[in-house]
């Protein structure tokens, strides 16, 4: 194997957001750029895991804490992967069927224990391997650690001339944790322990950027915004520069296809606007809202970052103002917001609706159905959800910010794609919201940048050659 990617999440095996998509789509990719990549991932309780088998390929121990934790790493041999998957069944830490938060909706309280002993446990099965990755590509803080053990950890010197990558997909989590914990690490160079620290504590994405040969963001709008806004690591990040690089994240094209799209009402077989009519009026069937008005829906996580707070007083102020749209939300998330969306059903019937659950099928009628797509985040690294709008004629509507701003130029510009904003306000939103509404009211040019922009390409073709040069640049260095 030419490249192994470490990730806590893979797509459609375990996926919480946008890491699981890449994780899920960067390894098919590459193998057309002539690199074997596969992925490892913790063995979680979900159901497309319960529902296949694993073949034991590693058994191991690692002794965390004062005492031995037994693990094995299974393989998947399906044919329903375009790529090798494996995972890392460690009884007691992640045997749940969530990748993050339980059942409830709450986060797990030995989230530092869960992500140091599952780095260990792949550490162990990578020193038997007899011929090893040429590449090691670790995913956000929960994988931070790999680098720096491979390092200076002496029972992993074995791996230390492996070239490895760190990609920061959210840099406003960084995992950190006390001193008082070093001793679930194993033993490591002293000398090199301020490589771990930042600001008093273990920082598993500090010493990740640190130690990595090589670090990327998931767009280059965002590696700019990192420089200045990185919950405290800017200066960091400012340092390490030279060995940083943005590279956009892509969609994959054969998962979202509206002529193939298996989750479609209707999928596109001629006509752009008779595709768009039929999945939104069986959309507003099933949301009941009226099918007549431009329909603005939002998908997502329903967290500050998002945006999603600013979503109650954004549509009642422009409805209230006399704005002619319809409104759906899908997604799980805070629980204010929950009750928030659940009163907005009751006393906004037919302008506005809500699933509040995370639902794979729906989202992808939603992309069909929708006339344009909300998403006035605070933060968006990369963001995924815009380019899936595009590939099914829904505009978005965009905070500029980080990869939005990177992947969606605004329709008042030559060759526009979406509504951007500034600042994140809700005068700013609405603002963009009532330009949204006259222009869907404008049905000559909005179904002439609607057939537009499905022809936009954001597949991973581009973005994994970009990668594939990065990974042969590395190889290079390591001969």
């Amino acid at each position: 194997m030419d490249i192994l990617h470490i990730s806590t999440e893979c797509y459609p095996v375990a996926k919480a957001g946008g890491l699981g998509d890449v994780a899920g789509a960067i390894p098919k990719y590459l193998q057309v750029q002539g690199l074997q990549a596969g992925v490892v991932i913790p063995a979680y309780r979900t159901k497309w895991i319960e529902a296949r088998s694993f073949p034991e390929i590693f058994k191991g121990v690692v002794y965390f804490g004062g005492q031995s934790i037994t693990f094995r790493v299974g393989i998947y041999l399906g044919d329903d992967l375009d790529f090798p998957l494996h995972i890392v069944d460690i009884p007691g830490y992640y045997d749940r069927p969530g990748v993050y938060l339980d059942e409830y909706g709450n986060g797990y309280r030995d989230e530092v224990e869960r992500a140091i002993v599952y780095q260990r446990a792949v550490l162990q099965w990578l020193l038997a391997w007899e011929k090893k990755p040429k590449v090691i590509h670790c995913h956000d803080h929960h994988t931070g650690l790999i680098p720096f053990l491979m390092k200076y950890a002496p029972a992993y010197h074995p791996l230390a001339t492996i070239p490895t990558v760190f990609t920061i997909h959210n840099g406003n989590y960084h995992g950190a944790f006390p001193w008082s914990k070093r001793y679930l690490l194993p033993h490591f160079d002293d000398w090199k322990s301020g490589l771990l620290d930042w600001n008093g504590l273990i920082n598993p994405l500090a010493a990740g950027i640190r130690s990595c040969w090589q670090f990327t963001t998931v767009s280059p709008g965002y590696l700019d915004e990192l420089r200045h806004d990185a919950n405290g690591l800017e200066s960091l990040i400012r340092e390490e520069t030279p060995k940083s690089s943005g590279i956009l994240n892509g969609i994959d094209t054969e998962v979202w296809n509206p002529a193939t799209d298996q989750y479609l009402h209707s999928r596109l077989t001629d006509s752009l606007t008779s595709f768009k009519n039929k999945n939104k009026e069986i959309l507003c069937k099933h949301f009941n809202v009226e099918a007549e008005r431009p329909l603005f829906a939002f998908i997502g996580r329903l967290a500050r970052e998002k945006g999603a707070d600013l979503l109650p007083d954004l549509i009642s102020r422009f409805l209230q103002h006399g704005g002619i749209g319809a409104f759906i939300v899908l997604g799980t998330g805070e629980p204010a917001l929950h009750e928030e969306f659940a009163r907005m059903r009751y006393f906004m019937g037919g302008y506005f609706d809500a699933a509040l659950e995370y639902n794979e099928q729906m989202a992808h009628q939603i992309y069909a159905g929708a006339d344009f797509l909300l998403m006035p985040s605070r933060v968006e690294p990369c963001g995924l959800n815009q380019m899936y709008a595009l590939r099914y004629g829904t505009l978005p509507v965009v905070r500029s910010v980080g990869g939005l701003k990177d992947t969606i130029t605004d329709v008042g510009d030559p060759q526009g794609s979406g509504l951007r904003f500034t600042h994140f306000s809700v005068e700013d939103a609405e603002h963009a919201l009532f330009r949204a509404a006259s222009l869907f009211r404008n049905k000559e040019k909005f179904d002439e940048i609607r057939n537009r922009v499905i022809q936009i390409d954001y597949s991973w073709e581009r973005s994994a050659a970009t990668y594939a040069a990065l990974y042969k640049k590395l190889m290079s260095f390591s001969d």
